[in-house]
């Protein structure tokens, strides 16, 4: 039980991560830095930095096996490399709302993933969970007062955002298997060196050009957190609480962002919190609630001894 409220707490600490990142990363792109510079530097950061703790806390464990290795790539492609460079492609493009309302569709590419590649049964609350979790978030989003902003490339950009969720979702089943066999630093900086690969061809340029010189002290601020907690602490409370929540649970939490994000506006003074945001709130958390609710065990029946 008292595992079961750390893996909630991990969850809905990485939620409230990712919601302060729509904000935060508007303010820095593409002012002051591209978003495949951005995706440089937190990607190098964290490869870094898992590689050097991984040598530290676990250095005879290893990823054996084809099967495993491929797995860890097809891992680092979707969960880092791709996830990442799509991620920011569209926030640069789009609003942070439809940014986050598109999220809510990684769940469900999860719970689908997860019948397929891992066999995990689709039981009706965590259908109605889904459902019930993806209305609050809709309602909840598509309530608010349209910005002002302009953004001409929006559709291009909704395309990025829905591709990230796909791609996001997927990782999150692939992942689990490695994070349940090895230990999590050693999965952690396997798919990350295989996202430096991927990612900086396509960012270098932006991060070496950036003028950094005349960054002020709040963007700095910006970019490491980004670097510290959007990247390195978020990715590791996630593939922790793969260790003993389902793929379905820990998607979920994406619904959580939205709320968050709402409340984060509220104590900034850029919202206003209604009782009809109280309500959509609700949904989500019911929502939460259902698809963390495992499948009964059936009972077996009694015998009778036989003479």
């Amino acid at each position: 039980m008292r595992n079961s409220y750390r893996v909630h707490g991990a969850l809905f600490f990485v939620a409230l991560i990712y919601a302060a990142n729509y904000s935060l990363s508007k303010d820095v792109m593409p002012h002051y830095l591209g978003p495949f510079g951005i995706v440089t530097l937190r990607i190098v950061g964290a490869t870094v930095f898992f590689t050097i703790i991984k040598y530290v806390v676990a250095p005879q464990d290893k990823i054996k096996g084809w099967a495993d290795n491929l797995r860890s790539l097809a891992c680092g492609i979707c969960g880092i490399g791709v996830n990442q460079l799509l991620f920011f492609s569209g926030l640069n493009l789009t609003s942070p709302i439809s940014a986050s309302l598109l999220q809510t569709i990684a769940p469900i590419v999860v719970v689908v993933a997860s019948a397929i590649l891992l066999n995990e049964k689709i039981t009706l609350p965590r259908l109605l969970g889904i459902a019930v979790g993806a209305s609050g978030a809709a309602a909840l989003i598509l309530s608010r007062n349209v910005q002002a902003a302009i953004y001409p490339q929006a559709t291009l950009g909704n395309v990025y955002i829905l591709a990230n969720a796909t791609v996001f979702g997927l990782y999150l089943v692939l992942v689990q298997p490695l994070m349940r066999k090895y230990h999590a630093f050693t999965v952690l900086a396997r798919v990350f060196l295989v996202g430096v690969f991927l990612a900086v061809p396509f960012g270098w340029h932006e991060a070496l050009t950036a003028d950094y010189a005349h960054f002020p002290l709040s963007i700095w601020l910006e970019i490491g957190y980004m670097v510290v907690f959007l990247t390195i602490l978020a990715y590791l409370l996630n593939n922790w609480a793969l260790k003993y929540a389902s793929p379905a649970l820990l998607g979920v939490y994406i619904y959580l962002q939205p709320v968050l994000a709402v409340l984060i506006a509220v104590a900034l003074n850029k919202d206003h919190l209604t009782w009809g945001k109280a309500g959509q709130a609700l949904l989500i958390f019911l929502g939460v609630w259902l698809v963390s609710q495992k499948p009964p065990t059936p009972v077996a029946p009694l015998t009778t001894a036989q003479d």
